[in-house]
């Protein structure tokens, strides 16, 4: 399908109850979709999945969408793999609120405020894999939800093997404050972001494991611990990071 032109979303996958659904998007061409009816994130997206568990969106091409390309409110084990996306307005690939379970791999993100948010732990969301995927070109957004993120994440999550180029925040942000639970961050490749990776080292933070990742051009630290939007301590690529206790750092290359 080609869905062109729409006034709030393009696909949608939407339950009054959250359960299995098993809806397979595949293969459609997604442009210029608008938030007309407004919000902060129910409209403007090119798929919006709601509350409909082990989704697949696989193999699509979704741009210039005002908000995101594949957003995934409280949908368990969705999966978002394969998708071109280009040109959205707030996060590209958005895994959000009361879910258990998500898939993103393989993606391309191209010019988006960021490529790929996995969060609000708070409210149950966990439970992530976030590999393979090309991020690239973020900018900040007029509004005090700025983000320029490439990949943010806070809970049971892995993330490895991605390639993040061009990010005015965070090239990898892990947790916020005390939102943190066991995250695994291996094997990336972070280029030009304002700190290569962000961990929150809140006292009640999980812990996180940070390797093998080659971070080049980060202009305020390659490795930076963080107490809220504050980076503090030196940079954690070029010292110990035994001073805090959540934290396990070692074997990453910062050029």
């Amino acid at each position: 399908n080609h869905v062109r032109d729409c006034g709030d979303n393009g696909i949608l996958v939407w339950r009054s109850d959250a359960g299995e659904d098993g809806t397979i998007v595949t293969s459609n061409r997604i442009e210029r979709i608008a938030a007309k009816s407004g919000g902060d994130g129910q409209n403007g997206n090119g798929v919006n999945v709601f509350r409909a568990g082990s989704v697949m969106v696989s193999g699509n091409r979704i741009a210039d969408c005002a908000f995101s390309a594949i957003r995934s409110n409280s949908g368990s084990n969705c999966q978002m793999i394969g998708n071109s996306c280009a040109r959205l307005g707030e996060v590209a690939l958005y895994a959000e609120f009361a879910f258990e379970g998500a898939v993103i791999a393989n993606n391309i993100v191209d010019k988006a405020a960021t490529g790929i948010t996995v969060t609000n732990f708070n409210d149950g969301g966990r439970l992530a894999v976030v590999q393979g995927n090309l991020v690239r070109n973020l900018f900040f957004r007029k509004d005090p939800d700025s983000r320029g993120n490439g990949i943010s994440i806070e809970a049971d999550t892995v993330v490895s093997g991605n390639v993040i180029e061009n990010a005015p925040g965070f090239g990898i942000a892990i947790g916020w404050v005390s939102y943190l639970r066991d995250v695994s961050v291996t094997d990336n490749l972070i280029r030009n972001a304002h700190i290569g990776i962000g961990v929150s080292t809140d006292p009640s933070a999980g812990t996180a494991l940070i390797t093998d990742n080659l971070i080049t051009g980060s202009k305020d630290g390659a490795i930076r611990a963080m107490n809220g939007p504050t980076p503090i301590g030196p940079d954690l690529a070029h010292a110990s990071a035994g001073a805090y206790r959540n934290l396990a750092v070692y074997s990453n290359i910062a050029r």
